[in-house]
């Protein structure tokens, strides 16, 4: 086997983590999960399948792929998400890689397409991101963000960049992946106050039908029929929630208001 960790971070993931562990099974001895919390089995669903794993609350998306990393027996890492799964071409491409020993490049960019209920398979065209997700740990680390996870690498590390595509399932359900944005987006308005920093009045009201446009034609969903669609929606929405959070947080600060209070004044538990 390739001399490679393979991490992922899960929590509820049980219907979902065993065929993204068993994709990737073949190119690692060292499979870490963290997982921050679950109850539905995940944890007993990667033990089965062999992967090591490791408790670990939930700190933030970029704080807990940092600490899975540490977990990690070997410098060559590769990251995927709990609902990612490795197609067999993509595995086959990373092992050769490691066949004639050390990879040309340090790090790598890999294709990331989503997979919508109902397709067995990217649509040809769909839209693809290509973060880095296979890297040296010597090399790079994810950034501490807690909202945004990206490996950042050492000024004049070697990139390359692979042919094959990671198959996204992100979305079980609309309802299950609006509950998922709103809570990230209240994520990302806790970001923007620890940074300090504002948006604009004007994007509060751009941000919905920007989002939409990006998501519907930038990003391609106009080719996933109806699904597509109201899975711009979904993202179109979700974006404007994550301005009109930190509007209202700066409405409330500038009327005097205590986090957690009713317009009044008056927390929840006062009488």
């Amino acid at each position: 086997m390739p001399p490679l960790s393979v991490f992922i971070i899960a929590q509820n993931e049980a219907d979902r983590i065993g065929l993204t562990i068993a994709a990737a099974r073949p190119l690692s001895d060292d499979i870490v999960v963290v997982d921050s919390g679950s109850t539905d089995g995940t944890q007993a669903v990667a033990e089965a399948l062999g992967a090591r794993v490791i408790f670990n609350p939930w700190p933030g998306y970029g704080q807990q792929k940092r600490f899975a990393e540490e977990q990690c027996r070997h410098d060559w890492l590769l990251n995927l998400d709990a609902d990612e799964v490795l197609p067999a071409d993509l595995a086959a491409e990373i092992a050769a890689l490691f066949a004639a020993g050390e990879p040309a490049a340090d790090a790598y960019k890999l294709r990331i397409a989503e997979i919508f209920p109902g397709e067995k398979a990217p649509h040809r065209f769909a839209y693809t991101l290509a973060p880095v997700r296979l890297y040296r740990k010597s090399k790079g680390r994810y950034s501490p963000s807690p909202v945004h996870d990206r490996v950042e690498l050492r000024r004049g590390t070697r990139v390359g960049r692979l042919k094959g595509t990671i198959h996204h399932f992100s979305v079980r359900s609309l309802g299950e992946q609006m509950d998922k944005l709103n809570a990230y987006s209240d994520a990302q308005a806790d970001d923007l106050d620890a940074r300090g920093a504002t948006l604009s009045a004007f994007r509060l009201i751009a941000e919905f039908p920007a989002n939409f446009v990006k998501a519907y034609i930038g990003r391609r969903h106009a080719l996933r029929g109806l699904y597509g669609f109201m899975t711009a929606m979904n993202y179109a929405f979700y974006r404007y929630l994550r301005a009109a959070k930190h509007w209202e947080r700066r409405l409330r600060r500038d009327a005097g208001i205590t986090p957690g209070a009713d317009p009044a004044g008056k927390r929840p538990d006062d009488g």
